[in-house]
């Protein structure tokens, strides 16, 4: 067997950084399409799989290293530099040259994510990609599959578009004329046009339950505590469980919930401070709750763990709304602000709505709308929040969250019924919903109970696998689906 170059040299240095340089690039990154969590970085797949396809040549040994190190960058794949597809074909005629003309087979039995079969395609092998967990088959549908199959010019007779005015009549009228011969990539067209009709669609329906401020801030999110009483006879207020207390922890930007004990009206009233500059005077790093280990503001008296467990488990918690996070389109950075009675009475009507919601999609699709079944066991994969009362996979969401989630999808199968009724290509209109459906996923991701606050910036909330698993969380930021600022919609 011939030696490969990979087994004799490979420019580690070089394309490792590379790698470590590709995990903050998010836009246009096949892992931000949905969660996965032992993905590969492209940049060392891509360099290492060149490396084992071509041989092990001392005459070309260090010109074909230079290669692998040019074609490791980012922008080699993303049209970003002229050379970049130069390269990537020089390394194709390579490979084929290395097999007498054609094209090699390459097959990755344990694909994953999908970013060493990518990769090979990128090279021009013949790629083969198996795995068994079905979420790792439907990830490489959508990076393998989909787009070599419909993603180029001609790819489909039509391209099927939603109906822009009301009272269309046809359903051929859906198509609008346009030809899917003159659209570059068909399938790319399609995602983003009906992408946007499901992102109106639930606007419609939800828009009243996120209102905008009157100056025309729109909420980024909501902060909300977790509560419990305080176990002292002589006092029993409820005690916001937060975890800490900052809403922005940056260098140039300091701003801070203040927990104020009312002895007076036996309450824990809440204050803004930092947000007009003013010094805060105390720690925000002191919250009310450690490891579940509750201390009351107003009394002093402490809860331990088991308790905090027990009174969970029998359904003596509550939660409070203690902020809302706000951007300004035509502003930079974000404001902060304490719930008004409308936050509360939108949040209400969207309980109501959620049941209404329920019972019409119950009698459409014929199963329980809000997923009943029961979570793992306890402890399985890292899963904790059983011990707290959260047994079901509808209790990681609160109403609102569950309302968002089910119209969204909703307005996903409504999508793919429009398209079947055009007279779209059931398996072009497969495709296309594969990826509305991963959206769908996304917001369940950033729009759970288990969800923080990124007080440090970036986006407004931390997702909610932030690490593989499911720990408690005591304060919560509920994101607005509407707003990017909050990770809403793709």
């Amino acid at each position: 067997m011939n030696t490969r170059l990979i087994e004799t040299d490979f420019p580690i240095r070089a394309v490792s950084q590379e790698s470590v340089r590709e995990k903050n690039i998010r836009h246009g990154h096949i892992s931000t399409l949905h969660i996965w969590w032992a993905r590969r970085p492209l940049a060392a797949s891509r360099a290492t799989a060149l490396a084992a396809l071509l041989p092990d040549d001392p005459r070309h040994r260090h010109e074909w290293l230079q290669l692998i190190e040019q074609i490791a960058p980012w922008e080699v794949v993303t049209g970003a530099n002229r050379q970049g597809e130069a390269l990537l074909e020089e390394a194709r005629q390579l490979i084929r040259q290395a097999y007498g003309g054609r094209a090699p087979r390459v097959l990755d039995p344990f694909a994953g994510g999908g970013a060493i079969p990518l990769e090979a395609l990128r090279l021009g092998c013949e790629t083969y990609a198996l795995d068994y967990n079905p979420v790792a088959v439907l990830l490489n549908k959508a990076v393998l599959e989909y787009p070599q199959k419909f993603g180029r010019p001609g790819a489909v007779k039509n391209l099927v578009l939603p109906p822009t005015a009301k009272g269309k009549k046809k359903s051929e009228e859906l198509s609008l004329g346009i030809k899917a011969q003159q659209v570059a990539n068909p399938l790319l067209q399609a995602v983003e046009v009906w992408g946007n009709w499901v992102l109106e669609e639930a606007r419609k329906e939800l828009a009243p339950f996120y209102p905008n401020d009157r100056d025309g801030s729109v909420p980024v999110g909501y902060i909300w505590a977790r509560t419990l009483p305080c176990q002292n006879p002589a006092c029993g207020v409820e005690i916001p469980l937060m975890r800490q207390t900052w809403l922005a922890n940056k260098k140039n930007k300091k701003v801070a919930l203040k927990l104020i004990p009312n002895r007076a009206a036996r309450r824990i009233d809440v204050q803004i401070v930092g947000q007009k500059n003013e010094p805060i005077d105390f720690d925000p790093e002191e919250g009310t709750v450690t490891r579940a280990h509750v201390r009351c503001p107003l009394c002093g008296g402490t809860i331990d763990d088991d308790t905090t467990r027990r009174l969970f488990r029998e359904g003596k918690a509550g939660q409070r709304m203690m902020a809302v996070v706000l951007h300004h389109p035509q502003r930079t950075g974000k404001t902060y602000r304490l719930p008004t009675e409308a936050d509360l009475q939108a949040y209400k009507a969207a309980e109501a709505a959620l049941e209404q919601k329920r019972r019409q999609l119950h009698v459409a699709w014929g199963i329980e709308p809000v997923p009943n079944e029961q979570l793992p066991p306890q402890e399985t994969l890292g899963f904790r929040v059983q011990r707290y009362g959260l047994t079901r996979w509808g209790d990681l969401f609160n109403a609102r969250q569950k309302l968002a989630l089910l119209t969204f999808a909703d307005a996903v199968r409504r999508a793919h019924a429009q398209m079947l009724r055009a007279g779209c290509e059931p398996e072009f209109a497969k495709a296309v919903t594969t990826y509305l459906a991963f959206g769908v996923d996304r917001l369940a991701d950033f729009g759970s109970v288990l969800c923080v606050l990124n007080a440090t910036g970036g986006r407004g909330v931390v997702h909610t696998f932030g690490r593989q698993a499911l720990p408690m969380t005591w304060d919560y930021a509920e994101s607005n689906p509407f707003n990017r600022e909050g990770a809403g919609w793709p």
